[in-house]
């Protein structure tokens, strides 16, 4: 899809980029395929707030995607391209020849009409859904499994693709952050790479796009006073005064490792993304 730019007629619109939407065939949803989630705005079940930041966005319906990709061996055709406001990348409906309908992550160069297939004999062509253990090395691929039959956790966002370095025991996988690890040959995968790779150069030309999205403003901890922040206080405008940015709440932050030390998947990672 091609970016489109706007005439600077308000301050709002003087740096707004949006995507064309070329490939949208569609504007309402397969109702079926939809849920409607309860937005609680950040509150936890007592009402106070549990998440910052969050609160008063458009409202929108959940879509089912199909992660797992179950449906073996059973022809669809793409009834639809349609956009979804829960995540990055496109969505496509699917009509199997058996009346079912599902809708998958649109990889990039999707057709409306184009035959879908899901199955250890599937074609190596954008779309379909195979084992790992069937899919050529070399090959790029999305909506990755980490556990077989769970439905794909891995590479699902706009743009984005890993690839399948090699196999053996098991097949060693190039993820988009950089890290090389080992994943079961019986985990599924999704031929080619996640479609609206162009939303990564959308700009939203003012804050109030972003509130109909349900973010929240920040405020920056230097500007606040001691007793709400580590960072506040001090005399115009100072710098936080310690080694290492801190959280709200004390904990540190900016470079602080998270990840336990003894993960049970730690042992599956070749190469570190850092590295």
């Amino acid at each position: 899809m091609a970016i489109r730019t706007y005439k600077p007629t308000t301050p709002g619109r003087r740096h707004r980029r949006d995507i064309t939407f070329d490939e949208i065939t569609t504007t309402k949803p397969e109702k079926s395929l939809t849920k409607v989630i309860k937005y609680k705005a950040g509150r936890d079940s007592s009402g106070k707030i549990s998440v910052r930041h969050h609160g008063g966005r458009h409202k929108r319906q959940y879509r089912l995607i199909d992660f797992k990709r179950d449906k073996r061996d059973i022809v669809a055709k793409v009834a639809t391209i349609e956009y979804d406001p829960n995540r990055s990348a496109n969505i496509a409906l699917l009509h199997y020849i058996d009346g079912a309908k599902r809708y998958i992550l649109a990889p990039k160069g999707l057709k409306v009409n184009q035959p879908i297939i899901s199955g250890e004999k599937a074609p190596i062509k954008p779309g379909n859904a195979c084992p790992l253990r069937s899919i050529p090395v070399g090959s790029l691929i999305h909506n990755l499994e980490i556990t077989p039959g769970k439905g794909g956790q891995m590479v699902r966002s706009a743009g984005t693709a890993a690839t399948l370095q090699g196999k053996d025991k098991k097949a060693i996988v190039k993820l988009p952050s950089g890290e090389v690890r080992l994943i079961s040959l019986e985990c599924y995968a999704t031929i080619g790479e996640v479609g609206n790779q162009d939303v990564k150069n959308i700009k939203l030309g003012k804050a109030g796009r972003k509130r109909h999205l349900g973010v929240r403003p920040t405020v920056r901890g230097t500007a606040q006073h001691p007793g709400s922040h580590p960072h506040g206080g001090g005399e115009g405008r100072s710098g936080i005064g310690m080694p290492s940015p801190l959280s709200p709440w004390g904990k540190k932050t900016l470079g602080k490792k998270t990840r336990k030390p003894r993960k049970y998947s730690t042992k599956f990672i070749i190469k570190d993304r850092r590295k």
